[in-house]
């Protein structure tokens, strides 16, 4: 059985006759009546009672009726369904990040454009959210760092300056800035191996020939907050990721430009699905981040 088979018989119980079925469906009679026959004929079943020009259903034809009515009811919600999602009225979006700081404006700018896709976001540390990009468990990704992979393509969407976050004790707590030669000798405490923001600062830091002493290397921010707080060491820290608290002073580095740079990505082969797409039509990189980013 075929479903146009199927749909003509259901055009023909709804309508009442052949005729009407036929201007309803935009086909001819003879091509209803073939369908509906050749339903009848290949299962040796009556699912019309003939009354001149009107017809009623048989036994079998009521069964069959109700499944049809199931059927084309689902149809008709697939067609719905897919129509929501091709202009965005419904669907999902998952985002991978590297943390809260970066993802929240995207994820507000994208919400007020399509406020009826659902957002679900899942943080982790870099090669995290490249392996969920690479097994399809993440439709976009955000980074603080530039991708180097052909498999992705890569937006630069904004630039973080990095600051040096003390205990409310230390003597910096005084300062609203220091200069980098004033990190001679400071107890640091870094990021894991592979941070960007750890990356940033150990570059300036050798550029201008400053040796702090290493006390520590955590990969949790709360943690490092926590130990700094506690007057272990001082900690560099992106200015979008440093949360104010007891305990706890930011200062800036007046002398050095010591950035970290978000990045959206995604699969290149799905750089044009509806949903990767728009979320990438809603970014708008600052200049900065693209002369940036352009430069690396």
């Amino acid at each position: 059985m075929r479903l146009t088979q199927l749909r003509s018989f259901y055009a023909v119980a709804r309508m009442g006759s052949f005729t009407r079925a036929a201007e309803h469906l935009h086909v001819s009679q003879p091509t209803i009546t073939t369908q509906v026959r050749f339903l009848e004929e290949s299962y040796n079943v009556e699912l019309f009672y003939r009354r001149g020009r009107r017809v009623q259903l048989t036994g079998m034809g009521e069964q069959l009726m109700q499944l049809a009515q199931q059927i084309f009811s689902l149809e008709a919600d697939a067609v719905h369904l897919l129509g929501d999602a091709g202009e965005l009225r419904s669907g999902h979006l998952r985002v991978a990040a590297v943390g809260p700081y970066h993802v929240t404006k995207l994820l507000v700018d994208f919400n007020q454009h399509y406020p009826g896709i659902k957002v679900s976001v899942s943080t982790g540390n870099s090669q995290d959210v490249l392996d969920r990009l690479l097994d399809y468990r993440a439709d976009v990704g955000v980074l603080a760092q530039l991708v180097h992979d052909d498999r992705f393509l890569s937006v630069p969407f904004s630039k973080h300056p990095v600051v040096i976050c003390t205990s409310s004790t230390h003597r910096f707590a005084r300062r609203r800035s220091i200069r980098m030669a004033d990190l001679q000798g400071e107890r640091f405490i870094l990021r894991e191996q592979g941070s960007t923001t750890r990356k940033a600062m150990e570059q300036a830091l050798d550029e201008a020939s400053i040796k702090p002493e290493v006390v520590m290397e955590i990969g949790s921010r709360e943690v490092i907050r926590e130990a700094v707080a506690q007057g272990i060491g001082i900690a560099a820290v992106s200015l979008v990721e440093y949360v104010p608290g007891p305990g706890l002073h930011m200062v800036k580095i007046s002398d050095a430009e010591i950035h970290t740079y978000a990045h959206v990505l995604c699969l290149a082969e799905r750089r044009e699905m509806r949903m990767v797409s728009a979320f990438f039509d809603t970014i708008v990189p600052t200049p900065e981040s693209k002369k940036a980013a352009a430069s690396r």
